[in-house]
């Protein structure tokens, strides 16, 4: 099992610390011994104070909230429904075919924890304002608080920016997506500098400097789309090259690399202080820190004897085949999606025999790359499963692996997109090939990035993306700013603009009148 390094116990400690607080009626003597005056004095009691915000990422990885609504309503990704199985009120047919509504519970669960995150954020920053020599942690606090805004307004444009801890108003209005993209960057540049430049330990699963520059060059590469609403709207050429001089400052560093193996990011012993390529994850751990389920949203039912797993999985989450036919023949990273015959651990040919039977696509277990419908009766073996992450045997129902939110690849991605837009094609397609080179052969020809007239769903760069990325939870975000979000692909028709954002989530306009609703909702 992997060893939990000293950053993952204390935010798991924190988590332990969240639920005690949070659940048990505790005695008032024994609370109030627990003050600003007698904590928080070491720097070990201020990181285990500040997993409260962190341990917040544990939604990341789990089904029905962010990474659903990152996946199922792109180019990737559906949940196809099976008779009963995964009807969910129609839930994923409204979010893969864009008809998603204000009464989403996974929405709601999203914009729910995103704002748990800002007022833990706001908690913890008036805490330690109290604080002698606070300064570097309450930077990190805020650029934490930014990451959560940032994921805010581009879920849901604008939203209530809320900033204070004690001052917050009841019923707080919505300020516009550009004021809180304004506040993002202002935060993050006033910020960054104060953190610190360590990878260690210490920074592992946190905001230092240089994951901090990696949000800083995401905001800037998606700024079109957030100071005009307008899908496919470039960065402008200022912005383009903010991205690159963030990217450079994590290059330059020196202190991450691609990992030779690219599956070797999401093994279930990834992550640590020593991992090459992640600069910022959630730190899973299969006891102490879970929620990150693919296996279980993925994978078919009889998949529990392929892999020795605790529970059964739920078989939902399938990749679309003409994602899954994106990738070249030779591409390494095609078996990020799981495809084929399927076997058991001690290498017995599985059966689905079904609830009451066969399915009609027969008994023998084999993934097919193609969907026979979304609803009402897709078959149950139909569709490649998320085989990205390595399930190790005997996994429990959350996985050990950690998640990248942030991986080096990203950065060289980035900065080269940035240096593509600008026109600097040779350069760009020099970093994207140091990316996916690793997963061809040597002698394989790299040499395309294609234009932005290019189709499905956009340019060969767009389509780069998706190959790297699938299944981490961007691809969303990269479709609405190539102009693709909004395309026709399978199951789906063309989409409103409006979809491009989602809607405030009816119980949050219910329990504050004074937030109003997205156009077209």
């Amino acid at each position: 099992m992997k060893a939990l390094n000293n950053t993952k116990r204390l935010l798991s400690i924190g988590l332990l610390i969240l639920i005690s607080f949070s659940c048990t009626n505790l005695d008032e003597k024994l609370y109030s011994q627990v003050t600003q005056d007698n904590f928080f004095k070491t720097d070990e009691e201020r990181v285990t104070a500040l997993a409260a915000a962190y341990t917040i990422l544990y939604f990341w990885g789990s089904h029905n909230g962010y990474f659903s609504y990152q996946e199922v309503t792109t180019d990737e990704m559906a949940i196809p429904v099976k008779g009963n199985d995964w009807l969910d009120g129609n839930q994923w047919v409204f979010a893969h075919r864009h008809a998603y509504t204000p009464l989403g519970e996974g929405i709601n669960n999203m914009w729910a924890d995103l704002f748990r995150g800002v007022n833990t954020c706001n908690r913890l920053i008036s805490q330690f304002s109290s604080i002698e020599g606070s300064g570097p942690i309450i930077a990190e606090v805020k650029v934490l608080r930014s990451f959560f805004y940032y994921l805010l307004m581009d879920n849901f444009g604008g939203v209530p920016l809320v900033t204070s801890f004690e001052d917050a108003a009841p019923n707080p209005v919505r300020a516009t997506r550009l004021q809180v993209y304004d506040f993002v960057v202002s935060e993050l540049t006033t910020n960054i500098p104060l953190l610190s430049k360590e990878k260690d330990a210490s920074t592992y699963a946190r905001f230092n400097f240089y994951a901090a520059q990696t949000l800083l060059a995401r905001v800037y590469l998606n700024s079109g789309i957030y100071t005009s609403s307008t899908a496919g709207n470039p960065p402008s050429v200022a912005n383009l090259d903010k991205v690159i001089a963030a990217c450079d400052e994590v290059i330059n560093s020196g202190k991450y690399s691609l990992e030779g193996n690219y599956f070797l990011n999401f093994s279930s012993t990834n992550g640590g202080a020593g991992a090459a390529e992640f600069i910022l994850g959630v730190p899973y751990d299969e006891k102490f820190a879970g929620g990150f389920n693919i296996h279980q949203m993925s994978l078919h039912y009889e998949s529990q004897k392929t892999f020795n797993l605790v529970d059964q999985p739920w078989n939902g989450y399938t990749s679309l085949e003409e994602f899954y036919d994106s990738y070249d023949a030779s591409d390494d990273r095609k078996k990020s999606i799981l495809v084929g015959p399927q076997f058991s651990a001690s290498g017995q040919r599985l059966v689905d025999t079904g609830a009451e039977g066969a399915d009609p696509d027969g008994q023998p277990l084999t993934f097919t790359k193609q969907l026979n419908e979304l609803t009402p009766n897709a078959l149950r073996q139909a569709g490649g499963r998320v085989g990205k992450w390595q399930y190790k045997n005997g996994a429990r129902n959350t996985l050990d692996n950690d998640f990248p939110i942030y991986r080096y690849a990203e950065v060289l991605m980035m900065k080269a997109e940035a240096l593509w837009r600008k026109g600097q094609n040779a350069t760009a397609l020099a970093l994207v090939n140091q990316v996916r080179g690793r997963a061809f052969a040597p002698d394989q020809d790299l040499s395309a990035l294609g234009s932005l007239a290019d189709v499905y769903p956009g340019p060969a760069f767009l389509q780069e993306l998706g190959r790297e990325f699938f299944a981490e939870a961007k691809r969303r975000q990269d479709l609405i700013r190539f102009g693709k979000y909004n395309a026709a692909w399978w199951e789906k028709n063309a989409s409103d603009p409006r979809y491009n954002i989602f809607p405030i989530p009816q119980p949050q306009i219910i329990a504050n009148p004074a937030l109003t609703q997205n156009p077209g909702y």
